[in-house]
């Protein structure tokens, strides 16, 4: 029997190698002569570099950079196995983890670091750039990672503006001629799963900006900065960035790598599983294991295990999925494409003794799920 395991990360527990490992064990445990490929997933999200690092063989080089309030940072970036891919998740550089308690101020923090490992990674040799951008602290409309790569925003007096959402609205001219001339060479595809426009009701300000530490009345200036930021942009590049579904994503970021970088925004999942060569690896399969924390109404939204699943389903191949625990509407997943889905958990413990046990829990129930096939199939 061929069994392809592609599971996401169990966040905070287990990494997604760590999580198909396990679930390696489980099923030799009952079939040994089964033969098994194993593949690390994400979904652009944390854990991405890990993931396709360890998917490629890899290696993840880390880099001091500018954090979203403007002081120093240990951040990482990886390097995929064929030499020439980088991948950057920007949450690592400018995420809202790094802002410690009480200063969350999308007005003043800024992508800038996230500018620099993009810079690190060509200086490591990338031809290509995958970037996940999920988990900002910012609304800078990726203002600050344009000025980490050369590119200059002035106001009305010629000087150059500062970091935060706060300055978008002095930019008054944008000169693009101190842009890394490497970027021009790059194929950059990053990980977008909102469709959020840049601004608006619906945009990064109102929909993201509060959970960034904006009072009302910031949001209320950072949605009038990025309207005044997109004229700017429409005016000075010729682009309309406020139209592109996922301009809003990381605080305009989104619109910010499309206007300044030439980037492509496309689903998480769908760029590794291209990345991880998937489809090519599902020859001759003939079940699919995935996974993740959590499977609940949300994970038909882009989430791996759906996204596996359907990648499998062109194949016609059959999958079932194990999670930490099944949340609200997980039943939705078996209409799109997932056959069964099983959590894990064993007894109500408390969430630090759950994390401990993830891998013991997990080779359990793999292992009770293929004892149940094997009685199947011996009958």
């Amino acid at each position: 029997m061929k069994i392809l395991i592609a599971p996401d990360s169990f966040k905070g527990s287990l990494t997604a190698l760590e999580v198909a490992e396990n679930i390696t064990k489980g099923v030799l445990s009952v079939l040994p002569e089964a033969e098994i490929t194993k593949v690390p997933m994400a979904d652009g999200g944390e854990g991405t570099v890990q993931s396709l690092v360890d998917a490629t063989g890899g290696k993840i080089i880390s880099k001091e950079v500018t954090g979203p309030l403007g002081e120093p940072v240990k951040a990482y970036f990886g390097l995929l196995g064929d030499g020439k891919t980088g991948v950057i998740e920007m949450a690592t550089a400018s995420g809202l983890p790094l802002v410690p308690p009480g200063k969350a101020d999308p007005t003043k923090t800024t992508t800038y670091g996230t500018g620099e490992l993009i810079k690190a990674a060509l200086d490591e040799g990338a031809q290509e750039l995958i970037i996940g951008i999920g988990g900002s602290a910012t609304n800078d409309g990726g203002v600050g990672m344009a000025q980490a790569l050369g590119i200059s925003f002035k106001d009305k007096d010629g000087k150059e503006v500062g970091f935060g959402g706060g300055e978008l609205n002095r930019i008054e001219s944008i000169d693009m001629s101190g842009l890394d001339s490497r970027i021009n060479e790059v194929e950059i595809r990053v990980a977008c799963d909102v469709n959020n426009p840049l601004y608006g009701p619906d945009g990064a300000a109102y929909i993201y900006g509060p959970q960034k530490g904006a009072t009302p009345e910031m949001v209320r200036q950072l949605d009038n900065n990025l309207r005044h930021f997109a004229r700017i942009v429409k005016r000075e590049l010729g682009k309309d960035i406020q139209s592109i579904p996922g301009a809003g994503a990381a605080g305009g970021l989104g619109a910010g790598l499309v206007a300044f970088l030439n980037a492509e925004l496309r689903s998480g999942v769908e760029i590794v599983l291209e990345t991880n060569k998937f489809a090519e690896k599902l020859q001759g399969v003939d079940l699919v294991i995935t996974g993740e924390g959590k499977i609940d109404g949300q994970t038909v939204k882009g989430k791996t295990p759906i996204g596996v699943a359907r990648k499998a389903k062109e194949h016609g191949i059959p999958v079932i999925a194990f999670a930490g625990t099944l949340g609200n509407d997980a039943d939705i997943v078996l209409k799109e494409g997932i056959d069964a889905i099983f959590s894990i958990i064993q007894q109500p413990v408390a969430l630090e003794e759950s994390i401990q046990k993830t891998a013991e829990w997990l080779q359990f129930s793999t292992e009770q799920v293929f004892r149940t096939f094997k009685l199947g199939s011996d009958n």
